[in-house]
Formats: C-alpha cells, structure tokens, sequence
C-alpha cells in the first residue's frame, strides 16, 4: 500500500470525517513532527502548539493536554481495517489471543481495537465477570526503572476498564541487568520469553504486538545501515511462528507449534495510535528511555520526524512494501522446493533430491534462502557435513551434522519430573495459520512484478530511484540517514572457537548435564531423549544402577563395533564386567546374568540391522548413553538397550521445523 505510513486516517473520506467523525486532541510530541495531511485531498489542519501537562510518573493525560487541534476521526474505519487484518491472519472473534501492552500509545491503541473486534459483530466473543472472554493483556515489568512497577498497575487499572483481563509480569534478570550498550536487546529478548511463557500457562495460542508502519520505516534505515539485503529491508513480519526454546515443551507427545505473532497494526501510522486514543478518551503512557539518543531505534526516529514530507513518507513505505513483494515470493520459492525436494529423516539428517534442483532455474537468492532453511531445521552452518548420499549415484545430496567441527555438544536437562500422559490443551493453531495461508497464497506476486531478486542493500536503493519507486531527494535522505547511523555501529568481535576450545578444554559430563531416571533432556538443539523410570524389582542389568545418572552424548565408531562384536560374541562375559551384589544368592545373580547377557545380544542384532539403513555420515550425529564408567547403555534412535528396563526414547524435535514455521509479509 502505497502511503501506508500516513496512517489509516490519510483514506478516510471526507463524508465520513463529517458524519460520524470524533474530534480529537493530538499531543504536543506528534504536532512538534509533523503538520497532518490527507492523501488526495490537499486538506492541511492548521496547528496550534502550546504546553502539555506531563504527570511526575510520566503519564500522558489526554484530558489535560493545553494544545490541541480538532481532527475528525472515523473510529469505525479504524475498526473495519483492524478487523480486515486479522481476518488475514485467519483470526476470529472466538480465538484466544494476548496482547502485549507496554501502556505506550501504541498498545494501548491495539487493546481497544481488540476488545472492539472481540466484542462487535455476529461472532462475538461472551463476556463473564465485565471480561471478555479469551482475550488477555500481558503487561512485563522489566524492573530497570524505578518507577516501572507503578506503571505497570497503572496501565493494568487502565486495561481492565476497557474489560481486558490482565496479568503483570516482572523481568528476574538472574545475572544481573543488563549493561546500557545492549539494554534495549536484552529487554525484548527478556520479554519475549515472558510472552511465551505466558501464553503457555493460560493456553493461548496467538499474541498480538503494536508495531506500525513508523516502526518499520526505522527498522529499514536501520538494516540499510547493517548492510542487510532486501530480505531483511522487508522489516517485520505480518505474522510469524514463535518457537519456545524449553525443555518441557519438547517433551515426547507434545506439539512444539509455537506461538503464532501477528502484527495487525503495520498498516497505521503513528499519528493514527494516538488518535484512536485520544478518540476513545484513553491515557497512555510515555517511556522516557525512548526519547534516549544512546539508542539507535530513537536516533532514527527523531531524524525521521525531521523528514516529515507527505512524499518522504509515503515514498518509504512504497519502498518496504516493494522490498515485502520481494521476500513474499522469495518465501513461496523456498518453501515450495523445500516440499518438491526435502525429506527429513526421523534419526534426524536430511535428504535433497538435487534432481529436483537442478532443472529449476531458480533465482539464487531463493536457493540461497533454501538452503538456510534446510540447515536452521536440525544443523549449523558451523556444524554442518555435507556428502552424496550413499546409493543416488550423486543425485542426491546428504545433509546432517559435523561431530568433527569443534563445536562443544550440548544437552539442557528438564528438571521437572516427566509424565507421559502429560496434557495438552486443544489447540487452533493449526486452523488459524491454514486460514492465513489461504490469503497469503492469493497475494504471492510473480516474478515480474518482483523488483529486488539478487540485489545488495545499496544497489536497492539505487533501483528504486531508477524505477521511480523513490524519488531523488527520498533517496539522498535515506542515504544520509544511513550514513549518519553507520557510524555509531561498531561490528562485535568474534572469538576464535579454536582458542575457545584451547582456553576452556571440554571435560566430561557435569553433574548438570547427566540425564537421570525419569528426566528428559534435548540434545544438541535436535532430538528430546526421555528417560522413563520403570519399577527396579524385575531387572536385569549388568551395566546399570538405575539410581544413578547417564551421559549423552553423540554415537562414536567404536559403539557400532561394540554392538557388531556383542551380537557374534559367543562368550559374552568377556564383552560385559561382573558385577556382583552381597545380597544376592549365587544362582540368582547366575540367572539374572544370563538373561541379560542374552537380551543384549539378541537387541544389538535388531540394532544392526537398523543401523544400516542409516548412512555412516548421519550415524555418528546419533545420540547415546553410557554410565560412569563409559559403557553403553542404549541407542534409542535404533531401539539398542542394555536391558528391558531401561526405557529410553529419543525424537527428532528440533526447535525450529522444515522450513522455520509459518510466517506472512502481506
């Protein structure tokens, strides 16, 4: 949408603004930006600037503002676009959704229009106690101010008198807060583990966020500065998938779906929060860290208020939703050969068909995304091993992970006891991402019309003016902010992981890092290992104490020679040290050896058998448990145990799935 950053407020008629129009005061920080101007109508509203009274807490009163200028608002309008956006995303009325409220403009802004779409229309969602029903705002305390826990019930009480239920949560900043260079990156990455973990407990699948058009207008110059490509100038996602990077929701038999995020308000500008504010007589809250020129987010946002042109704005956003085209169809292309040409193996490697590849004429930039896809999935481009996969005769390309790249393996153990019959509330997700699907496939551009495939961030700018999306002195401006923001960055240092590893040498398994009976831990980012515990009266084992712990780690050659001499050895004692127990009759301890010794051979033959279906490369990625004394235990990913006791399963979960989750930059 061309001019999408003016805000909503530039497309509405001038018959509605007279008929069903509310007048509205805009605050003295918008008023000091820019001069209002609609679209098509060459109607200026002249602007009278005098004080605003700020409360000691920082609160904006926008009963109390002295400057003020009656503008005519449609709130329906603003409705009608809010409702068609989340249809978009495959939401309804009747889905359970959050909303993160920081009590800026903002969010503020997306509660009312939420409550307003739950509650309005046939399907409307019931309302009990004054609350409607399947809608809660999360409201994170990040406790770096001290006045931030006032706040936080301030905009709570505010909240809940629009019938929103509401839940305060605080920041436990567990090794201290975060340093002032990287403060603003810590809080978000903080609160949007809150998020998740909120929406988690109260099963909701959908979080809705405020960013707007002005956001993404900061996000780009922000990237152009970075050298990001086209792919990251197409800013924020409309929609997209949130994965919980914890233990407990990777559990064997549940579904790590994720939290679907969606952006409804990416079409309406800034001035249009505070009009449906300030037209619906709602307060808000300003923090004061966002006016900090220490922060590059607020040093691009008072440059751009200096650029307040009704042409720069609107050029600017014409030039995101062309660099969005862009991603869209660069999304649909991986995605698509990800479905013609990837197989995911459950022992957790990968399989591409290169025929399937080789015939495309496929712009790189797609293959390059594709192959970013592949890896994110289960690998690290650091980790990764590439080879022919064995048999295709080189038609096929086998993808899996490196033991041999020095990368540390890593297992983050779920403390919480594991239940099997853990419960899983119902979930829509699914339903609601294959609505939003439904959209998205309609608006997938061709190739024609995308203008950007296979071109740096500088050469983007310089299409642009070429095609006529940006003009000169838009393409002059946006040059200069990037310069002026290049200069305050300063790329981070990157430690050699050789003299990583030489300065902290790995050492064998910590006490932290055993998998214990009845425990489940995830290894290697990849595959959930479940050890479930059995009752001891009947067991058999020569090589376990079930009382103790196992390491995991990954599958080493000398474990399937192991199993090859253990399923042709004719005396097995010699593969298998005695273990005797004092309180045990010799014949006892004689029968019980004899069973295990035979249920050991007779499951590393099954195990071989499964073991050669895997190819070798993909083999040593397995993982394994051994005790103490490093003797293995089991090979879940090929059914191996030491004895029917010892229940241990392994799934191949990664965080991420085949082709990173759903996301949509409609």
């Amino acid at each position: 949408m061309a001019g999408a950053g003016l805000g909503f407020s530039s497309s509405l008629s001038a018959q509605s603004r007279a008929t069903a129009g509310i007048m509205v005061r805009i605050p003295v920080p918008l008023l000091k930006r820019r001069k209002l101007k609609f679209a098509g109508l060459n109607e200026v509203f002249r602007i009278r600037v005098a004080g605003c009274g700020v409360s000691s807490t920082r609160l904006y009163n926008c009963g109390s503002c002295a400057a003020e200028e009656r503008v005519s608002v449609d709130m329906e309008r603003y409705k009608e676009a809010f409702g068609r956006r989340m249809a978009v995303a495959g939401l309804k009325p009747h889905h359970s959704i959050a909303v993160g409220v920081s009590g800026g403009p903002d969010s503020m802004a997306l509660c009312l229009l939420t409550a307003a779409w739950k509650t309005d229309g046939p399907y409307a969602a019931s309302q009990s106690d004054g609350y409607v029903d399947g809608l809660l705002a999360i409201i994170v305390d990040h406790r770096l101010r001290a006045e931030s826990k006032e706040e936080a019930h301030i905009v709570s009480r505010r909240v809940s008198k629009m019938g929103i239920r509401c839940e305060i949560a605080e920041c436990n900043w567990s090794d201290g807060k975060p340093k002032q260079g990287h403060l603003q990156e810590a809080a978000r990455d903080m609160r949007y583990q809150i998020f998740q973990k909120v929406c988690i407990q109260h099963q909701i699948d959908v979080l809705l966020i405020a960013h707007h058009a002005d956001d993404q207008a900061e996000l780009l110059i922000l990237r152009l500065s970075r050298g990001s490509g086209v792919l990251g100038l197409a800013g924020m996602a409309f929609a997209s998938q949130l994965f919980s990077t914890s233990t407990v929701l990777h559990n064997e038999g549940s579904n790590n779906k994720g939290l679907l995020l969606v952006r409804p308000l990416l079409h309406f500008s800034k001035e249009d929060m505070y009009k449906i504010c300030q037209a619906s007589n709602q307060d808000w809250v300003e923090d004061p860290t966002n006016r900090s020129p220490a922060y590059a987010r607020n040093r691009i946002r008072m440059s751009l208020g200096n650029l307040s042109s009704y042409t720069f704005q609107s050029e600017i956003q014409e030039l995101i939703s062309s660099c969005r085209k862009t991603r869209a169809y660069v999304d649909h292309m991986s995605n698509e050969l990800i479905d013609q040409a990837v197989n995911i193996m459950d022992q957790g490697y990968a399989v591409i068909d290169l025929m399937v590849l080789s015939p495309s004429k496929v712009p790189d930039m797609c293959l390059s995304k594709f192959i970013a896809l592949v890896l994110q999935t289960s690998f690290t481009v650091a980790g990764c091993y590439l080879c022919p996969s064995p048999g295709s005769r080189g038609t096929k390309l086998l993808v899996c992970c490196s033991v041999n790249c020095h990368l540390p393996s890593t297992i983050e153990v779920n403390n919480s006891d594991f239940d099997r019959e853990q419960k899983q509330y119902p979930s829509m997700l699914d339903e609601i991402i294959a609505e939003g699907k439904s959209y998205v496939d309609q608006f997938v551009p061709d190739v024609v019309d995308v203008k950007f495939l296979d071109m740096t961030c500088q050469s983007v700018l310089a299409e642009a003016k070429r095609i006529g999306i940006i003009s000169e002195s838009t393409h002059n401006n946006i040059t200069l902010l990037e310069r002026n923001e290049t200069k305050y960055f300063k790329p981070e240092n990157k430690v050699h992981l050789e003299q990583e590893i030489i300065e902290n040498p790995s050492t064998s398994a910590s006490e932290s890092e055993l998998l214990h009976p009845g425990k489940a831990c995830y290894f290697m980012d990849r595959f959930m290992v479940t050890w479930n515990e059995r009752p001891l009266s009947y067991c058999s084992s020569l090589v376990i104490d079930h009382r103790t712990a196992a390491e995991v780690r990954y599958m080493a050659e000398s474990d399937w020679l192991y199993l090859a001499k253990l399923a042709r050895c004719k005396n097995l004692h010699d593969l298998v040290p005695q273990i005797t127990d004092a309180d045990s009759e010799v014949e006892q301890i004689a029968r019980k050896r004899k069973q295990s010794l035979e249920y050991m051979q007779l499951s590393a033959i099954k195990s071989l058998q499964s073991l050669k279906s895997i190819p070798v490369a993909a083999r040593r990625s397995l993982p394994v448990l051994v005790n103490h004394e490093g003797i293995l235990l089991t090979i879940p990913s090929i059914g191996f145990q030491c004895c029917p006791c010892l229940i241990v399963s392994c799934a191949f979960r990664p965080r991420l799935p085949l082709g990173g989750g759903h996301s949509s930059f409609l």
